[in-house]
């Protein structure tokens, strides 16, 4: 990693943050409001109308940058693609307009798990689509916290939000937007209303058309996915 951050080349932590339900329900921690005007929430949780967030997340980690995607239905690999997707053909191609490959740090499980076949056949579609080689390294079981992006992006917006109820999508994306450090961090945020159905299995053959490179150490974990036709 730190090899390819000195030679300016994209690196990004990725994740899905915590789930949330949409609506006046009660969100951990404190904020500042009038004496005695204390914000009224809903005893019990339940799904509502408003359905629920999946913020699923993008940190680059050279750049101190973050994006999140806020998707209403299923966090699935297609939809963590294709928000890796979003981040790049808004901010990662012209920050990097001479990058060579890109680096995925990820957790081993969840919608971008090592296990997860549909995340490694859409990374497929998306390095051909780059045309660059995309390097993919899972943390091991038990280490997830190792995940920069759980601390150098969704910390701070859990912090963002504290004690603010979670009514909207607009206000989700509102406070997310308003996510900042003192050293720098921004964010940027947007919806993301399409349907990721679950349950789709990818083919023996499609799977095996993939171009994958695997490491010697743990080939399971640590892989290359590179543009079909690459040299």
């Amino acid at each position: 990693m730190s090899d390819r951050l000195a030679r300016g080349e994209p690196v990004i932590s990725v994740d899905t943050k915590k789930k949330e339900l949409i609506g006046c329900f009660k969100n951990n921690g404190k904020t500042w409001c009038p004496k005695g005007e204390p914000t009224e929430v809903k005893v019990h949780d339940f799904i509502e109308e408003g359905g629920r967030a999946n913020p699923y997340g993008v940190y680059d980690i050279g750049a101190d940058k973050g994006w999140v995607s806020v998707g209403t239905d299923h966090d699935t690999a297609a939809f963590a693609v294709q928000t890796i997707r979003r981040w790049w053909h808004v901010v990662g191609s012209q920050a990097y307009p001479n990058a060579e490959g890109l680096l995925i740090t990820a957790d081993g499980g969840g919608s971008n798990g090592s296990r997860v076949r549909l995340w490694e056949l859409e990374l497929q579609g998306f390095a051909d689509e780059i045309g660059i080689p995309i390097r993919v390294c899972h943390y091991p079981p038990g280490t997830s916290k190792w995940n920069k992006i759980e601390h150098r992006l969704f910390s701070f917006i859990t912090m963002n939000w504290r004690g603010e109820p979670l009514i909207s999508h607009e206000v989700i994306l509102n406070l997310l937007a308003n996510t900042k450090t003192r050293n720098g961090l921004s964010v940027k945020a947007e919806m993301d209303k399409r349907e990721y159905p679950k349950g789709i299995k990818v083919p023996d053959d499609e799977f095996a058309a993939i171009n994958m490179v695997k490491d010697d150490f743990h080939g399971d974990w640590n892989f290359s996915i590179r543009p079909r036709g690459y040299l």
